[in-house]
């Protein structure tokens, strides 16, 4: 087929009917015919910044769901970054190709891959790409074709991108008008309105009423204690205990007795009978935290309380039954410590029967305002403090961190501002030093010169010494040599100056 019939063709099969997906199938498909195999369309989400593949010839389904890319990253990254066509004569060759889809054998060093943007109005919305025999490659003659090919899918491509974005947008509406009819925007202590946490409550509702064990996930500090209150708090067995258990902070020899409860003389120390966590918990739920911080043994011993519903004290041979919902958390890797036999699978896949994932504070940045402002009103009205809201300057600070300690560092940066401040308006002086980025100095030197009249000059001239060694630790990521290079003066004066002023270099380290 020469190259005039070919591009008759794919015009025709795009104006025909039929879903745009397979149609753009059909297309990869009459390209594979001519020897460009492995087509792949892949679109740029231009929120995530984030390339997928929508439609590919040849891929299975579970390659196409690796085939995802940064923007920059690999060669299809490159040619969506750049908007310039790239050509790998051999991709063996080429340490930018990732193949991330592990589609290509053994024969990699005869492959050839041509890389080519999709782009509406000069603006690049996704790539095309094929796989070439070396021996085939004929450069110019396979490029341009493939670029005229582009210009005709890019349309199709933008106008799949707009329904993808049109499916999301509905589904968020969706969340939306449920969680208005069911006013559960705020389910107990849960502050947040972004459609992440929308779909947190969504899954609370979902299985409060059932008796299946939960295991919520996420990092430390993004509220997983609370979500487990709304689950048993919400459910049938609200009315009877809820025993909470950070297995972190039990030692490790004590971890059996605590969960299970022992006899008298069941160890060195064990002066009478105890009951155990599980025993107490009878008829309601028990939640337990930091579930992968568990020993083998005690693992073992869990497994069987969730399969046979029972349980025995130590040094003792009866069985206890155990009317028990169990909830678990965890902030660590469950899959790695599996594949690293730290954690037994069968547990793993006991305990993951409904699993609950919470975003951290990063992804759900529009939640920052409505829990500061939940913080702020709970530690003025707790601390008899006239503050009644935040200044802008002062949230903008707040959105533009990155929050790794998630909600719980987000909750001690407001009681600090709370505790400071002593007017109506938290300004941005009175957040954390660590906050103190460039966004907020505007308003910190409005403040300054505000109450210039009740500093004297070696406050004031201590506050922008901190502020500077601050800046610097930051920009340096906490480290100390480089800081004191930038503010030309030495370490050992520098360390006396932390010292001075309280600051800790280690918790600025990964924020510059």
């Amino acid at each position: 087929m020469d190259d005039l019939a070919l591009l008759f063709d794919i015009t025709h099969i795009l104006n025909g009917p039929g879903p745009l997906a397979r149609n753009l199938h059909q297309i990869l498909k009459i390209l594979a015919q001519q020897g460009m195999e492995r087509g792949t369309i892949t679109i740029l989400n231009p929120e995530t910044n984030e390339i997928h593949i929508e439609v590919a010839q040849g891929l299975t389904a579970e390659a196409r769901r690796r085939g995802r890319y940064k923007l920059g990253e690999g060669v299809t990254g490159r040619v969506v970054e750049s908007g310039e066509p790239i050509v790998v004569p051999r991709v063996s060759q080429e340490p930018l190709f990732l193949n991330r889809t592990r589609s290509r054998g053994q024969d990699k060093d005869e492959i050839s891959f041509l890389c080519v943007p999709l782009k509406i109005n000069h603006q690049t919305i996704g790539a095309l790409s094929v796989d070439r025999r070396y021996r085939e490659l004929n450069l110019d003659r396979d490029l341009r074709l493939l670029t005229l090919i582009a210009s005709i899918l890019a349309q199709a491509g933008n106008n799949l991108l707009l329904l993808d974005r049109e499916k999301a947008l509905l589904k968020d509406e969706n969340l939306k008008l449920k969680g208005a009819l069911q006013e559960r925007y705020q389910m107990g202590n849960i502050i947040g309105n972004s459609s992440r946490m929308r779909q947190v409550y969504e899954m609370i509702q979902k299985v409060s009423r059932s008796q299946a064990t939960i295991l919520i996930r996420g990092e430390s500090g993004t509220g997983k204690e609370l979500v487990a209150n709304a689950i048993h708090y919400n459910s049938q067995r609200a009315k009877g205990p809820f025993i909470k258990v950070n297995l972190a902070a039990l030692p490790e020899t004590l971890v059996e007795s605590e969960l299970f409860g022992h006899e008298r003389g069941a160890f060195t120390g064990a002066l009478q009978r105890k009951q155990g966590f599980f025993e107490m918990a009878q008829g309601g739920t028990i939640f337990l935290d930091e579930i992968g911080d568990l020993s083998p043994t005690v693992q073992l011993k869990l497994l069987r309380v969730i399969q046979e519903r029972e349980f025995a004290r130590l040094g003792s041979s009866v069985t206890i039954k155990a009317d028990v919902r169990l909830l678990a958390a965890t902030h660590r890797d469950l899959e790695r410590l599996v594949a690293d036999a730290l954690f037994r699978e069968d547990l793993y896949y006991r305990l993951n029967v409904f699993p609950i994932f919470l975003p951290p504070l990063r992804e759900r940045k529009t939640d920052v305002p409505l829990l500061a402002e939940f913080f702020l009103e709970k530690f003025a009205r707790e601390n008899a403090q006239p503050v009644k809201r935040l200044s802008p300057g002062a949230l903008d600070m707040l959105m533009a961190h990155h929050w790794p300690g998630n909600v719980r560092e987000l909750e001690n940066a407001v009681e600090r501002a709370c505790l400071v401040c002593d007017e109506d308006t938290v300004l941005s002086p009175h957040l954390p030093h660590y906050l103190q980025g460039r966004a907020g100095q505007g308003e910190a030197r409005q403040w300054e010169a505000a109450g210039s009249g009740a500093l004297s000059l070696a406050a004031q001239v201590e506050n922008l010494e901190r502020e500077l060694i601050t800046e610097a630790l930051i920009r340096s990521k906490g480290n100390q040599s480089r800081a004191a290079q930038q503010l030309d003066t030495s370490l050992r004066i520098l360390g006396y100056k932390i010292k001075r002023y309280g600051l800790d270099p280690r918790q600025y380290r990964g924020r510059g």
